[in-house]
């Protein structure tokens, strides 16, 4: 973690962990990924800082508020945002428009499992706002996936507490470990899509 945010997070807690959760969700860019954030949110859950439900609870409500934001931003103004697409979203038209496919086929089950792995989590927030997914069955989504993922990285971060000096010391075993998730989910996609297309040649045979 850069000394800065280490100072605001320690002279500001939960409100520096919210701001941090909460710009990032709305599109703002952050150098320090959001699960980094929470990784290390749960390491001062383990140094006796922060507690552990108050903490969950803050992040909970800057990824479900910022996400929904993102969410409704997108819905009302997609279309008009997407011709005038800035530089920060790496897709082309062509590469959102297949995973707007990809994940209007998968439905609840897609963007969930996007909305947990990082550095994609924010672009399923983009495509379910351009499919003009419901606005009770996203918020759902959202809700659910923003418990799992705050509650399962500050927990991990105060598991890791008793090592965190030598993770600081080693950045790269976390951001490793990020691409390694989502490897894993982009691989698990691949075998679902492979075994549906099976599926649909053994009918047709």
């Amino acid at each position: 973690m850069p000394s800065e945010i280490v100072y605001y997070i320690n002279l500001y807690g939960y409100l520096a962990i919210f701001i941090l959760i909460f710009l990032q969700d709305v599109g703002f860019p952050n150098p320090i990924p959001n699960e980094l954030v929470l990784l290390f949110s749960g390491y001062l859950v383990y140094s006796d800082i922060f507690k552990f439900y108050i903490v969950i609870f803050v992040a909970l409500l800057a990824d479900f508020i910022g996400t929904s934001i993102f969410y409704f931003i997108f819905r009302k103004f997609g279309s008009l945002f997407m011709k005038h697409k800035p530089r920060w979203i790496p897709f082309s038209q062509s590469k959102i428009e297949s995973l707007s496919r990809s994940l209007s086929e998968e439905g609840f089950f897609g963007i969930f499992i996007c909305r947990l792995t990082p550095f994609i989590r924010g672009y399923a927030t983009i495509i379910a706002g351009l499919l003009q997914v419901r606005i009770a069955y996203f918020l759902t989504i959202a809700l659910l996936s923003a418990s799992a993922w705050a509650s399962t990285y500050i927990f991990a971060g105060w598991l890791l507490g008793p090592w965190w000096k030598q993770i600081e010391s080693n950045p790269h075993l976390l951001r490793n470990g990020m691409l390694s998730i989502l490897i894993f989910v982009l691989f698990l996609f691949m075998i679902k899509f492979f075994l549906k297309r099976l599926r649909i040649r053994w009918k047709g045979n």
